[in-house]
């Protein structure tokens, strides 16, 4: 369990929980209830959390200004889960797409993705969540130069405590389905092969990992995990930071159904398959699986 990461979905409101249809077993949290998950999970063992937030429409602009209002729900909720449990590890995540109008993690300009333009907006949303109490960064973004960016602006903010976990090797994967319809966050035109990588190419992940580990990461990501194992594995073995990999919402899903439809034993189908990232040379696993893991150890 030390050795998981678990995701939450946060949604507006009061007293919701409400399932994510292709994610069985995974809901969206209003503040109040998530509360009350993360003290079970606590209680469970597990200490480290990443936080995504799902708005509606209203709430989102061409700018995803939302994303650094420090009343809004989710910097709110940052602030109220370390007030609540200042033991855990709180992530975040660092993306424009949740609070875009566009559906895109980063800003569109003429039809394509503006890379500098969306650093200065990264910064500011960066710069909220960590006076909100955040403890790790989770750049999603793929924009060019984001950590050492983001970076420069928390030590000279008096942040330099704050940790970056760069989503380092992310792909441009068909296993997001499910995260998307969770957080309805998906782009509204086109897609994002353009910032995020070529799942044919594993040389990239050697390059972008070189560019984060100098901008000042502290953990190197690989995303998704079971199809990616080798690329887990690539950068273990070439890098000293820790390396963390996502077992990412299809791959989640795919064991679920599979397991709903009896086709295969859905527990020890987590098992190998958590296992076999940490194999691969995860250090740290972010996972949908975490809580059922913890809850089998316990029994």
């Amino acid at each position: 369990v030390n050795d998981l990461l678990f995701p939450l979905f946060l949604t507006l409101g009061d007293n919701k929980k409400v399932e994510v249809s292709s994610m069985p077993g995974i809901c969206r949290f209003s503040l109040d209830l998530l509360l009350e998950e993360i003290n079970e999970c606590n209680n469970l063992g597990i200490k480290a959390f990443d936080l995504f937030p799902q708005y509606e429409e209203s709430k989102k602009d061409k700018f995803a200004s939302e994303s650094w209002n420090e009343e809004g729900m989710y910097i709110n909720a940052i602030r109220e889960i370390k007030r609540n449990f200042p033991e855990i590890c709180l992530m975040t995540d660092v993306a424009m797409d949740p609070y875009s109008s566009d559906g895109h993690d980063g800003l569109v300009q003429n039809g394509k993705i503006a890379n500098d333009e969306t650093l200065e907006i990264l910064g500011k949303m960066s710069l909220a969540q960590a006076k909100a109490g955040a403890d790790i960064l989770g750049p999603s973004d793929m924009m060019d130069g984001r950590v050492g960016f983001i970076r420069n602006i928390l030590d000279t903010n008096g942040y330099s405590e704050t940790s970056i976990m760069s989503y380092t090797a992310k792909y441009a994967s068909a296993f997001y389905g499910p995260f998307r319809d969770a957080l309805d966050s998906a782009p509204k035109f086109g897609d994002k092969k353009t910032y995020q990588m070529n799942p044919a190419n594993s040389r990239e992940a050697i390059i972008e990992a070189e560019l984060d580990a100098s901008e000042g990461a502290d953990f190197l990501m690989v995303k998704p995990a079971l199809a990616y194992l080798d690329i887990i594995k690539l950068l273990k073995d070439n890098f000293t930071l820790p390396i963390a990999a996502y077992n990412v919402s299809g791959e989640y899903a795919m064991i679920k159904a599979a397991a709903q439809n009896g086709w295969l034993d859905g527990t020890k189908a987590m098992n190998e398959s958590l296992l076999s990232i940490k194999r691969a040379g995860a250090d740290i696993i972010l996972t949908y699986f975490a809580k059922e893991f913890a809850q089998n150890l316990k029994v």
